[in-house]
């Protein structure tokens, strides 16, 4: 590997960077159907022989379109599928997961290129390392090699993962708060059932959002008012409904059009927040969770200090989310570990102060 390849990547041909972007698109499900499928029958020659023509394949395109950084991470994932096919090591889920978290950072390497981005968050030198590392380990040191990469790359160590998409605990709302605020709560929770209705794969969405922003607020010190907070997940996203279920529930990729219609929904929530007496904090945080730090976020493109720390929360754990169902929807598993890590290399969407403690809140869940 020319380090330089992977550190300072450059772009050759951006019509070219475009192709295999949308060639990768495709093989990336490809390799998520066969990984699955091994884990099932790691024996099954005809699916191995599927997963390294795909990687063998993602290889050539990058060669053709002149991405040496995507050449520099599917040739060590070639080499050790060529050692697993000819029985030479075995099969391990640690492999698969450090196979994929690869295949993860490669889309994202070509949407940072593609978009004049910085790389740095994703970790490419250690990915590559790592991977070139596995590609000559030892069969008996195959599992820790993998392990060590994930690490490197996400920050977290691999074990047993807790599932957050098992139904959570409910929050009961705080003895102290109100008799309005407890019914005003069960409104709110009504409407976002309401929302999650509208389509299969929202189900138990509230209750995992809620979860993990108030889990990440307490790490923090609760420095966000709880109810306040309730409130907000319950709400943020019930201005979709609203809009056209065209839009909202729309699959495929969005016209521009269907963007700016979109970008839409987080007042309509807001407004019915701030036409009820005592949510004040959580209309601004529902108003405010599509905001970013740098100012492209929307709908007012505010900077960091304008954002209040509620829509900061909201925000890290709402991008959790969407990554998972976003691949689910591509008919794709997506790890908690690959999903967290995606969420890191998203630096300049999140506030930094906020990242740390929601990762406290997954590792806790990893490492369960």
């Amino acid at each position: 590997m020319e380090i330089h390849t992977v550190i300072s990547p450059t772009v050759l041909d951006r019509a070219a960077l475009e192709e295999f972007i949308e060639a990768l698109s495709d093989h990336a499900p490809l390799i998520e159907r066969d990984i699955a499928r091994l884990k099932i029958s790691p024996e099954d020659h005809a699916v191995v022989s599927s997963l390294f023509r795909t990687i063998h394949n993602i290889k050539g395109d990058a060669a053709l379109c002149k991405v040496d950084v995507a050449v520099a991470i599917a040739h060590p994932i070639e080499t050790v599928l060529a050692r697993f096919r000819s029985h030479e090591i075995a099969f391990s889920d640690i492999i698969a997961e450090a196979v994929l978290l690869a295949i993860d950072r490669l889309e994202l390497a070509g949407e940072a290129l593609f978009s004049d981005k910085s790389l740095d968050s994703l970790r490419l030198p250690a990915l590559v390392q790592g991977l070139e590392k596995l590609a000559q380990a030892t069969s008996a040191d195959m599992d820790d090699c993998a392990a060590e990469l994930i690490e490197a790359v996400t920050g977290f160590r691999p074990a047993a993962e807790a599932s957050l998409f098992k139904p959570g605990r409910t929050y009961s709302v705080s003895k102290k708060a109100k008799l309005q605020a407890a019914a005003d709560l069960r409104f709110f929770r009504t409407l976002a059932n309401q929302f999650e209705a509208r389509s299969d794969m929202f189900k138990g969405r509230t209750m995992r959002l809620l979860r993990l922003a108030m889990e990440t607020n307490k790490i923090s010190g609760n420095v966000v008012d709880p109810l306040q907070l309730e409130a907000a997940v319950y709400m943020h996203d019930v201005g979709m409904m609203f809009l056209p279920e065209s839009v909202w529930l729309k699959l495929e990729r969005m016209s521009e059009d269907e963007k700016q219609i979109l970008r839409t929904h987080p007042d309509y929530a807001a407004g019915i927040l701030s036409r009820i007496e005592g949510w004040p904090a959580a209309a601004e945080m529902v108003a405010q969770h599509h905001e970013m730090p740098d100012g492209q976020g929307y709908p007012n493109g505010l900077k960091v200090a304008e954002i209040c720390a509620g829509a900061k929360i909201l925000a890290i754990v709402d991008a959790f989310e969407a990554v998972m169902l976003k691949h689910i929807n591509r008919g794709r598993n997506r790890s908690v570990l690959r999903a967290i890590a995606e969420i890191n290399a998203c630096d300049k969407q999140f506030s930094p102060e906020w990242i740390e403690p929601f990762n406290q809140v997954i590792r806790r869940s990893v490492e369960a």
